[in-house]
């Protein structure tokens, strides 16, 4: 018996990262998958972003976990993209209990000198994106009856300000209001709504050139082992970074029926991150 066994899950950003680790994660516990990702760049990111190759790839792990997956193209930014997804979804799983709104992005900038372009891209992915899954699956979730779990990506960025990319720290801020509202909204249809709070996490959007010349400018070349050795002061636990499972794992909680009375919560999985003095 897996914690997740009967339930369906979708997750945005599946292709890679945070989103392919939270979907296998899901699955290796018994759930079904609707992975979604855009697999297109978006000009204001500074770092390649996922590819339509990525996905197939999140959909064959998946798979070989003797899990059914349903994997579709679509942008958070677009409404009607999402809703076609999720028709497509229901139309194979026929329920959905579980969405995981973890599709975002990440560039800087100080607030004086981001474009008008960085700073619009930013909230209509993170926070904008968040609420258009949300609502596009939403009332599936309420005529089925069911109940069910909605987990917001947030960041140790929704907790703390952070100077050089005040637009990120804005959208992780925010959605913890739509979750906070949320949750005032559809308790009474059984629905949980919590957000998570991961510090920097090994994956693409931590590892690029521009942070790593952000926090390494005394490097003509920077390195993954320079870069560690300055970010290594961020958490009070003695790591520079934690891997995607460990976001993943609790996820998992937050989906489960471990949790069915945790809704309204901030997560955190920050090594001590928000804690840390100096």
């Amino acid at each position: 018996m897996g914690r997740m066994d009967g339930k369906v899950a979708l997750v945005t950003g599946a292709a890679r990262g945070q989103g392919r680790a939270h979907a296998i994660r899901l699955a290796e516990e018994g759930a079904e998958v609707i992975a979604i990702d855009s697999c297109e760049q978006i000009d204001s990111v500074p770092y390649a972003m996922s590819k339509t190759g990525d996905l197939d790839e999140t959909a064959k792990r998946i798979e070989e976990l003797d899990r059914r997956v349903v994997a579709q193209q679509a942008d958070v930014r677009d409404s009607a993209q999402l809703a076609a997804a999720v028709s497509e979804g229901l139309s194979q799983f026929e329920h959905i209990d579980v969405v995981c709104a973890n599709a975002g992005i990440f560039s800087g900038g100080m607030a004086w000198e981001l474009t008008d372009e960085l700073w619009q891209d930013m909230i209509d992915v993170n926070l904008t994106g968040v609420w258009r899954t949300i609502k596009a699956v939403l009332p599936s979730m309420i005529e089925a009856g069911r109940g069910g779990s909605i987990i917001i990506t947030s960041s140790t960025a929704g907790i703390r300000g952070f100077a050089g990319f005040s637009h990120y720290t804005s959208s992780k801020h925010a959605v913890i209001g739509l979750m906070r509202s949320l949750v005032n909204e559809v308790s009474q249809y059984k629905i949980r709504v919590n957000t998570v709070h991961p510090t920097s996490v090994d994956t693409n959007l931590l590892h690029n050139d521009m942070l790593y010349k952000l926090f390494r400018p005394d490097l003509e070349t920077v390195t993954r082992e320079d870069f560690a050795e300055a970010w290594n002061t961020m958490n009070a636990l003695p790591i520079p970074w934690v891997e995607p499972v460990d976001i993943s794992n609790a996820v998992l909680f937050l989906a489960s029926d471990e949790a069915r009375y945790v809704t309204g919560t901030q997560l955190r999985v920050d090594a001590g991150f928000c804690e840390k003095v100096g």
